[in-house]
């Protein structure tokens, strides 16, 4: 698969990495391309690394990985996004990391989708912390992603991206359900760095 990652943070790196490794064609974007350039020659394995537009033009699938705040400006930055997966990680989070900006009428997918109209946005990845991004990081674990979109297609391949770099994909139904899914991001991370728990813990939805 064709995939980009837009951003170089935590998140971004910890993806590019292990879509890298999965076998996929991976690009990096940010507004600083030199940036990108930097991460895309750690992350090896043929990444490329440029500026936004030229890693949007690039992929099928396009991972937004960037602070809900920062996506907006980014978007405007990109060329045409018609048909495009365009993957939401986003937390829209207070700056104390305590609260959520957006929620119960409206989530930050759906505003992203607002945003950006002709493209396929799917919510996934938002309740999983960067040191889980990699193999080793999860021992072996096959950690749950919580899909929710309005475009089956595009859950699909977000689903098989996710399999590929060892996650188990979960069905979680319309991008409407990002009004619940963030949420449960939002609790991950006060288990995370407010009650002890350390950036090693993920949400599990079980089935008896």
């Amino acid at each position: 698969m064709n995939v980009s990652i837009i951003g170089t943070g935590n998140m971004g790196a910890g993806l590019a990495h292990a879509f890298a490794a999965a076998g996929h064609e991976v690009s990096i974007g940010a507004r600083d391309a030199a940036k990108a350039a930097a991460l895309a020659e750690q992350v090896g394995r043929g990444t490329i690394g440029g500026g936004l537009q030229a890693a949007a033009q690039r992929a099928d699938v396009i991972v937004l990985a960037l602070p809900y705040g920062a996506v907006a400006e980014a978007l405007a930055q990109m060329p045409d996004l018609a048909g495009k997966v365009l993957v939401d990680i986003s937390n829209p989070i207070t700056a104390d990391f305590k609260g959520l900006v957006v929620g119960h009428t409206s989530s930050a997918a759906e505003e992203i989708q607002k945003l950006a109209p002709q493209a396929r946005v799917v919510k996934a990845f938002n309740t999983i912390f960067a040191p889980l991004l990699s193999a080793e990081g999860r021992k072996g674990q096959a950690l749950q992603v919580f899909l929710a979109g309005d475009d089956d297609a595009a859950k699909a391949r977000v689903a098989e991206l996710a399999r590929s770099a060892g996650f188990e994909p979960v069905e979680a139904g319309a991008l409407s359900n990002s009004r619940f899914i963030e949420p449960i991001g939002e609790m991950n991370i006060h288990f995370g760095f407010f009650l002890g728990k350390g950036p090693t813990v993920a949400p599990a939805w079980v089935q008896i």
